[in-house]
């Protein structure tokens, strides 16, 4: 079963590692923090989303699935 993305959000306290955009670029980007790319489809590389929000260090990525 596909599981599909509803939402892709960053909650304070990134530390600027890295690991997410290095997973998925075409979604994050770090800049002075990480960010959601505006027109990125997360459900285009779900597999990816999901490894870079169990990769986080500090646990911000936070992914809303659909039910």
């Amino acid at each position: 079963m596909n599981r599909c993305i509803k939402k892709v959000t960053i909650v304070p306290g990134c530390i600027s590692c890295g690991s997410c955009e290095a997973i998925c670029p075409k979604v994050f980007e770090v800049r002075d923090i990480a960010y959601v790319k505006k027109d990125s489809d997360p459900n285009e590389c779900a597999d990816d989303v999901f490894e870079a929000a169990d990769m986080c260090p500090v646990n911000v990525i936070k992914v809303e699935e659909e039910e």
